[in-house]
């Protein structure tokens, strides 16, 4: 059984809570991490946030908007929903980039890190030997991303769904670093840890040359 009363931020969306007989009681021996993943009605807090795909009719299913402890709040104040701003920015800039990730955490604006897709990449600049460093510093890739971005964003709405700052990444997510899940999905909190450096590189001032800005 699904539960919407607790709000997954302060700006919309909904944890996703369950309990029934196939659902696990607790954690052995563990009744601090039970109480912590448990509400007082006995639902257990799967961390999923997610928002009814129509509001008006419930019966139509729900869709998925990432995990609560991956959004953040912008220095406004606002709520980002950083599951939707991803997959929002994968699929206007795709075939280029394969994922992203978003920062932005008490920033004036978002950034992504951005993970290229090879194949795509090559084919864009003609280049079909050159690895990720050449790509990412490519004048035709960089500019073909930022009139992607530039469109979305004009669509896209306040702050908070805007990506401003886009900084390519050299490598792909590595899986023995825990940047990928066991689901084989990118690890966000993981990646922004491990790369705070390349996040810290978006908000620096002078601008870094390799920070791609979003106007």
């Amino acid at each position: 059984m699904g539960r919407d009363r607790d709000r997954a931020d302060g700006d919309g969306g909904w944890e996703l809570r369950v309990r029934g007989p196939s659902v696990t009681p607790g954690y052995w021996r563990n009744p601090e991490a039970t109480a912590a993943s448990f509400d007082e009605e006995g639902y257990y807090k799967s961390g999923d946030a997610a928002e009814l795909l129509d509001p008006a009719d419930p019966s139509r299913g729900i869709l998925f908007a990432g995990r609560i402890n991956e959004n953040f709040k912008l220095s406004s104040g606002t709520w980002v929903n950083v599951g939707a701003v991803r997959l929002a920015t994968v699929e206007a800039t795709s075939p280029l980039l394969d994922d992203v990730v978003v920062a932005g955490a008490d920033q004036d604006v978002l950034g992504v890190l951005g993970f290229l897709n090879l194949a795509a990449a090559r084919e864009l600049t003609g280049l079909p030997d050159a690895e990720r460093t050449e790509l990412a510093a490519h004048p035709v890739l960089r500019e073909r991303l930022r009139a992607l971005l530039v469109a979305r964003n004009a669509r896209a709405g306040g702050s908070s769904q805007r990506v401003e700052r886009v900084l390519l990444l050299p490598d792909a997510p590595s899986g023995s670093e825990g940047e990928i899940t066991d689901k084989g999905s990118v690890n966000q909190r993981r990646v922004l840890q491990r790369r705070a450096t390349d996040v810290a590189r978006l908000y620096a001032q002078p601008l870094d040359p390799q920070v791609l800005v979003i106007a």
